[in-house]
């Protein structure tokens, strides 16, 4: 947060007065940014979705000062980026994150007690669910680094629901981020192909 804080302050001094500021944040509050901004009622968050070529959904996620124009706008922006755009009024974990977080912790709940492989939940999820990615395959493309810090706001902000799995605190501790470092639930190649 202190890094979009200076950010934001940073490039209100340098921009018109009425330029619109947007955020991608997963969980961060929208209502900081933009009051460290100075232009709150044009400012809005707008959460992107892994891998953001393919997936259609942009949460744009209305500040306490946000205004209907900041929105309609942003709103259009998303429309020529092909995106499909659902609002939200700011709350820890919007609606996505807070969904996911839940359904991506349980996986890791059941993975550390054994009710089935990393592989057969995402098969099921997939199969059964018609998710486009398991949870595991999700998180190792995302980040456990990220889910973790997701989670840990989460349960401070929302209570014990959210409390992050041993297994998930685990593989971070021991440097297993996903993808971006070659290991994660799964193991990748040089190139982030998944070869275990």
């Amino acid at each position: 947060m202190r890094l979009k804080l200076e950010t934001f302050a940073e490039v209100a001094r340098r921009c018109p007065p009425d330029a619109l500021f947007a955020s991608n944040t997963s969980g961060l509050s929208i209502t900081e940014m933009a009051a460290g901004s100075g232009r709150a009622d044009r400012f809005a968050g707008m959460h992107f979705f892994n891998p953001v070529h393919i997936m259609k959904l942009v949460e744009l996620v209305r500040g306490l000062e946000t205004t209907e124009a900041t929105l309609a706008a942003m709103g259009e922006v998303a429309a020529r980026m092909g995106k499909e755009v659902v609002v939200v009024r700011e709350a820890p974990g919007f609606v996505t994150s807070r969904i996911n977080a839940l359904i991506g912790n349980e996986a890791f709940r059941m993975l550390e007690t054994g009710v089935a492989s990393a592989e057969d939940i995402d098969k099921a999820l997939k199969l059964g669910l018609n998710h486009p990615m398991g949870p595991f395959e999700m998180v190792d493309l995302v980040g456990l680094d990220v889910r973790l810090s997701i989670l840990q706001h989460l349960h401070q902000t929302l209570g014990d629901t959210y409390r992050p799995s041993n297994l998930l605190a685990q593989y971070v501790k021991a440097g297993r981020l996903g993808r971006k470092t070659g290991k994660g639930v799964y193991v990748y190649d040089e190139e982030g192909n998944r070869i275990g």
